[in-house]
């Protein structure tokens, strides 16, 4: 096996072992997030904000209950938000510990 061959195999090997090590480290990350509805300020949700929005950003009122924003898992319910989409715009409550 020639010297060119074999820096080459070893490239390709060192290449796919960074990208399965990315890809876990990106599922570990989404993993410590959860989507909380009712918590984003008008056009600053993640996704979700109803018929006719194109998704990020596209909230219109603050707190809108069908918006949703990443949060820290965990964090929703102590912020005053819902796991699940809800009526209205109420200014959430926060929880006290």
């Amino acid at each position: 096996m020639s010297a060119f061959i074999k820096t080459t195999a070893a490239a390709a090997a060192l290449t796919a072992a960074a990208t399965l090590s990315l890809s876990a480290t990106a599922a570990e990350a989404a993993g410590a997030k959860e989507k909380c509805f009712g918590v984003a300020l008008a056009g600053k949700n993640d996704c979700a904000a109803g018929p006719g929005t194109s998704c990020a950003g596209t909230s219109t009122v603050n707190y809108q209950g069908n918006a949703w924003k990443y949060v820290a898992k965990g964090e929703c319910a102590k912020m005053g938000g819902t796991l699940t989409a809800h009526n209205g715009n109420a200014k959430p409550v926060p929880k006290k510990s």
